[in-house]
């Protein structure tokens, strides 16, 4: 992972209403530990016709959705089962953040774990945010902010561990292992005692 302290970008907005982790990425899909190439797969049965088309209906298919890095989704989601694929399968499509004002506790922890900010922010701004498709965003993890174009600012918590690995662009194990020397001299005073 790499190192993530800001996000600036438009927003793709997707309002649908209890959108699950199958909706993400759809089961018959996570046949692999790869993380790579499952952007393809992202939204796959709304993004596409029966005929594997575009479905120009789809909001993500709008040319105001291309290259945003910011997805504003309806309340409740990625809601449903655990898959660790849903976050890879937003990240590899090219997202960097979701907002919503209610993100499933274990989507949120998996995403923060692989690199998506997930974040929770209140039922008004979610509301602004959903009215406004493609403003411009910068989400600022230092700060835990949300800079508005007109100055306007969002305030949003975030794990404290969750924040420092961000920022550190490493997962849990990452962490560790940058602390081996620290683990090492400890293990050696206490096998000393």
């Amino acid at each position: 992972m790499k190192p993530i302290s800001l996000i600036r970008s438009r927003t793709a907005v997707l309002p649908n209403e209890n959108i699950d982790t199958d909706r993400i990425i759809p089961a018959r899909f996570l046949t692999t530990t790869q993380r790579s190439g499952l952007g393809r797969f992202a939204f796959h049965d709304w993004r596409f016709t029966e005929d594997g088309s575009l479905n120009p209906d789809f909001p993500l298919n709008h040319a105001t959705a291309q290259g945003c890095q910011i997805l504003v989704a309806g309340h409740n989601f990625a809601c449903g089962s655990s898959r660790e694929h849903a976050p890879w399968a937003l990240l590899d499509y090219g997202f960097r953040a979701v907002l919503s004002s209610e993100i499933a506790d274990i989507f949120r922890r998996n995403a923060l774990n692989n690199g998506l900010l997930a974040i929770v922010i209140r039922p008004q701004e979610h509301r602004f945010l959903l009215d406004n498709p493609g403003i411009e965003l910068a989400i600022d993890i230092r700060a835990c902010r949300i800079e508005l174009p007109d100055g306007g600012r969002f305030g949003f918590n975030i794990d404290g561990f969750a924040r420092t690995c961000l920022l550190q662009g490493v997962d849990q194990l990452g962490y560790l292992l940058g602390h081996a020397g620290a683990i090492a001299a400890f293990e050696n005073t206490r096998s000393a005692a």
